[in-house]
């Protein structure tokens, strides 16, 4: 009889970040009887979660602990900045395959060096935020003058960099100069100076990183100083819902309102499980009528990351052996629940990349809802709203 093998999985259950674990807690729970038998004969396979407490060093801990068992033939995780890192590297040092996702494709490079051998990353790219902004900030102002709010840590750092995939060289690409008022602290309590830049800068368009709370900050201070941006584009916490606070703090009630953002998935995209008739929409359906909980965009990265892994157990020469599973996995090229996942082309050796379309926070029949307003990198998508922008001032 072939012996067991296990999937970790590492993922927050508790700490800050802890939110963020609920849509891959939940799909290993639905999806563990699809996975048990992917590794063929009468091998069995099992799921093993653990909790990285929202904290790298934890993290780090979680995968020595899954890596100590030789059942254990590859380690999965998604969400947070620090986290997928962290978690990628120490299965590389533990020599055992990391499956990942949600953190772009050139942040997850920069922090984690490898040459693809142990480390399988699936995500878009900082590029393809700027490609998409880009489009709306067009459609907001043809002439839009655009300045950043980004903070002084590692995402402003990457944000900022001149690296020629990045999103400063998308932005430039589509005719855009990004103006930087300098980057603020997380946390500051008065945007003043920053704001005073910006309208120095005559700019009309601001896209930002920034957490909820201090967008809502940056948002009430500009009011009250009669300045009001045509449009705002963030790439952080505007993919989730106003029940759930990556940062910790709950944003001001309307800091969402009309700001644009990045869609890399929702219950309209038009894909299907590798495993089973599973779709978006039926994903979405069941998760809120299990949980209570409106659906995530990272849920549907979250049955992709399992649907990965699943094929991967099920192709490999030996499901039994890491170097195996791994060497699977730098070859794999699926159609999964979040789209086509190809390994096999780049953008960069272990990553598979993720279109992204435009989103944005809109006020519909009195409630606060994320609409598709463009397509143009997965036209399958439908465009539900057109963009809302402000005037300026």
């Amino acid at each position: 009889m072939d012996e067991d093998v296990r999937i970790g999985i590492v993922l927050p259950l508790s700490g800050r970040l802890a939110h963020l674990g609920d849509p891959l807690a939940y799909c290993a729970e639905r999806m563990a009887p699809l996975l048990a038998g992917v590794a063929g004969g009468d091998r069995r396979v099992r799921l093993v979660g653990k909790d990285s407490r929202s904290e790298p060093g934890a993290a780090r801990r979680a995968v020595r602990e899954l890596a100590a068992d030789p059942r254990m033939v590859l380690v999965v995780t998604m969400a947070g900045t620090e986290m997928v890192p962290a978690i990628a590297a120490e299965c590389r040092d533990a020599r055992i395959p990391c499956l990942s996702t949600t953190l772009p494709w050139q942040v997850y490079r920069g922090m984690f060096e490898d040459d693809g051998s142990w480390g399988a990353h699936f995500c878009w790219g900082l590029g393809d935020i700027g490609a998409v902004f880009a489009g709306l900030w067009r459609t907001a102002d043809p002439d839009a003058r655009v300045g950043c709010l980004w903070n002084d840590g590692a995402q402003g750092e990457h944000l900022r960099g001149d690296d020629p995939t990045g999103f400063r060289a998308a932005a430039k690409a589509e005719g855009f100069e990004i103006h930087d008022p300098g980057g603020h602290p997380e946390g500051v309590r008065d945007f003043g100076p920053y704001i005073a830049r910006l309208r120095e800068a005559g700019v009309t368009v601001v896209t930002t990183a920034a957490t909820a709370a201090d967008l809502g900050r940056f948002r009430a201070q500009a009011a009250a100083v009669g300045w009001t941006p045509k449009l705002i584009t963030s790439s952080r916490w505007l993919a989730y819902p106003d029940s759930v606070h990556p940062g910790g703090e709950p944003p001001a009630p309307d800091s969402a309102d009309d700001v644009a953002t990045l869609v890399y998935w929702t219950p309209r995209h038009p894909f299907h499980s590798s495993l089973d008739d599973t779709t978006p929409r039926t994903l979405a359906r069941d998760y809120r009528r299990e949980t209570g909980r409106a659906w995530l965009q990272p849920l549907g990265l979250a049955h992709a990351l399992l649907e990965v892994a699943a094929h991967a157990l099920g192709v490999a020469d030996d499901a039994a052996d890491r170097a195996a599973v791994a060497t699977a996995l730098s070859g794999t090229s699926l159609d999964t629940l979040a789209g086509s996942l190809d390994w096999t082309r780049g953008p960069a050796p272990g990553v598979a990349g993720v279109p992204l379309v435009a989103g944005q926070w809109q006020r519909l029949n009195g409630s606060r809802q994320l609409v598709t307003v463009a397509n143009t990198a997965l036209p399958e998508v439908p465009v539900e709203s057109p963009l809302a922008f402000g005037f300026g001032g």
